[in-house]
Order: structure tokens, then sequence, then C-alpha cells
């Protein structure tokens, strides 16, 4: 039995689910989520993230890090936490980096959190240093200040949809069809709690694991002290959309069509992540990823590989390209930034 033939069943059963559990099913079901036995990173896969269009991304990551390390005091130890480190290229251009940082490297307890039996191999395969693993980011041993990194992590948390409707708000969910297919319907009772009002025909999305995650790295920091870096496609102000999308082999595809074999994400709401950090006394603040890149050195470091590899200059331009572009990565990815108070992390100190 398909994940497909699964779901609706279950649902045929038990009526329709919501966004979020089909997106839970689809990503993390142990038998067939998308996670849990595919998951397809790079051009021969099924997306591509910015660590695996150019070097340059993770090693300004590490510059941060080490930055924001040499800001907190450069203690004698501390957490560099990686969530969702995917295939481990992030991480392993992020410590070649760093290490340019004296005492950095002998300071660094490094962990990456991964669910992904699959890309957990792939981690260990290509990292070498001393590496260690969770699947939570509560099983990283508190009691030392914090680095913590997270690409494209919120963009996979599931998220509720909610459709305003000519008599008030009411959830959309996952149902069937008169064929018994999977088909995008409007729950029968009305949508409860406050939501923003809004024109009809109007989508709002709204991710309780976003914003639980945003809680959680926010208590984190004020408690043991450092930073969280997020970067993912998203809004930076509140607004409305129907931002599901399913990915396979690059092309976006019906998120119903093949549940468990595309990748299945949702815009990140960086309002309410920050706005829950905020609320166990974390400071925030988020830019573009273009801005942030440009503010870490990245015009500086593309020369300088094209001083070393002339060759390669229409290739690390390309490169650049992607990553900063208005009409690329530049603008709809956006870098924020949790962290204790008392001090402003590398990139985060101009208006």
């Amino acid at each position: 039995m398909s994940l497909r033939e699964r779901l609706a069943e279950q649902i045929a059963q038990g009526g329709p689910i919501s966004v979020a559990q089909y997106m839970t099913a689809c990503l993390h079901d142990p038998e067939f989520g998308y996670y849990a036995t595919r998951p397809a990173l790079g051009a021969d896969g099924d997306f591509v993230t910015a660590p695996l269009v150019s070097q340059m991304f993770g090693e300004l990551i590490g510059v941060w890090a080490a930055s924001a390390w040499e800001m907190i005091g450069r203690p004698a130890k501390v957490r560099l936490v990686e969530m969702g480190p995917g295939d481990g290229t992030l991480m392993s251009d992020l410590l070649r980096a760093a290490r340019h940082a004296p005492g950095f490297a002998q300071a660094a307890e490094v962990w990456l959190v991964e669910v992904s039996e699959p890309l957990q191999r792939r981690q260990r395969e290509r990292l070498d240093a001393d590496i260690r693993w969770a699947a939570s980011l509560d099983e990283v041993p508190a009691g030392a200040p914090i680095l913590l990194v997270a690409n494209e992590l919120l963009d996979c948390l599931p998220a509720r949809q909610f459709v305003r409707t000519p008599v008030g708000w009411a959830e959309q969910v996952v149902g069937l069809d008169a064929d018994g297919s999977l088909a995008f319907g409007i729950a029968a009772t009305p949508a409860a709690g406050l939501l923003p009002d809004a024109a009809v025909g109007a989508v709002y999305e709204q991710s309780s694991a976003q914003a639980a995650l945003g809680a959680e790295l926010g208590r984190r920091v004020v408690a043991d002290g450092g930073a969280a870096l997020l970067i993912d496609y998203g809004r930076a102000e509140p607004g409305f959309g129907d931002t599901l999308q399913a990915l396979r082999r690059h092309r976006k595809v019906d998120p119903l069509a093949c549940p468990g074999e595309a990748d299945l994400t949702v815009h990140a709401d960086f309002p309410a992540v920050l706005a829950a950090a905020q609320a166990h006394g974390a400071t925030s603040a988020i830019l573009t990823q273009a801005a942030f890149l440009a503010r870490m050195g990245i015009g500086e470091r593309a020369e300088a590989l094209v001083r070393t590899r002339p060759d390669r200059a229409s290739v690390i331009g390309r490169q650049l390209n992607r990553l900063m572009a208005a009409d690329e990565m530049g603008e709809l990815f956006k870098v924020a930034c949790l962290h204790s108070p008392g001090w402003v992390p590398p990139a985060f100190d101009e208006d």
C-alpha cells in the first residue's frame, strides 16, 4: 500500500485531515515519508539549497559563527549546532572557514540535529570532524553558550491553512473527491480562534511548529547565551497567501499528486517565529539574504576566489548572482537572528 492509498483509506474512515497533518505524513512517515526514505538534494535531486550553490555561503556562515563567538567573550566551550543539516555541506564549509579564528575550533562542540537516517548517513560520510548527532534540540546539552544555524528548516515545518469564506474563516483540509482521489476542501465548521480580517478567498497560514521552534530558541539563547541564525524563504511581515508547494526534480508539482515522493514546503512565517522568541526574552532582527551576505563580505570573498581560480570566474559570477540577485535567492530568502540581550551579532549592527 502506497502512502497515497493509506491516506485515502484514513480519510475515508476518519474524515478529512488538516494540511499540517498531511505535510507531516508526506515528510516524516517512517515507511514512506520523503525525509525518512528518499531526500534528494543537489543538481541530480529535487532541489538545491544555498550551501550547494556555492562554498561562499557556508564559509560566510563560518565567519559569522567565529565572529559571534569572539563577541560573546570567546567562551572556553560553545555549542555549535546546525538543525536540518542536509548532506553536511554547510557545516563542512562553515568549519573550514571558522578554523581560521584562533581558538574557535577547540572551543566548538559541534552538534547536528537530524531526524532523517538517509541524510545522517550522508553527513557522516562528508564530515570527518568530531561531530555529535541529536534527534531534537533538547537533546543538545544546555549549560554553555549556543551558536545555532538552520538553513531551510522552517519551510518544512507543518502549517495549517485557513480560507476566508463569505461567512468567516474555515480551515482548508485534505479530503477525497467523488473518485476517491485526494483533494483540497473546506471544513464544514467555522475555524475557531482569532484570525485577521481579510477579503473573501484569502488564505492564511499558521504554523504552530514554526512558532514553537522560535520559542524554544528564544528560551535557549536567553538561558545559555548566544544566537540562532535562521535562513529560509518567507515573509518578513505578516501577510496572506497559499504558499504550499511540492518540488520534484526541480519542478513544482501538485502537492497532492505524489505524497512522500516530493519535498513539501510552506513559506517561513518569520513574524511569528520572532514574536515567539521575543516572548521569552530574546532579541531579534531580520535581513534579506542579499543584505546579510553583503555585510559578511561575499563580494570580497568572490573576488578572492576569482584571483585564485581565474578560469572559474564565470562560474563564481553565476553563483554570486544566484545567492544575491533580487530575482533569485537574494530577496525572497531572509536571515533572521535570535540572540541573548545585551549584544548585537555580526551583520545585524547596521540600519
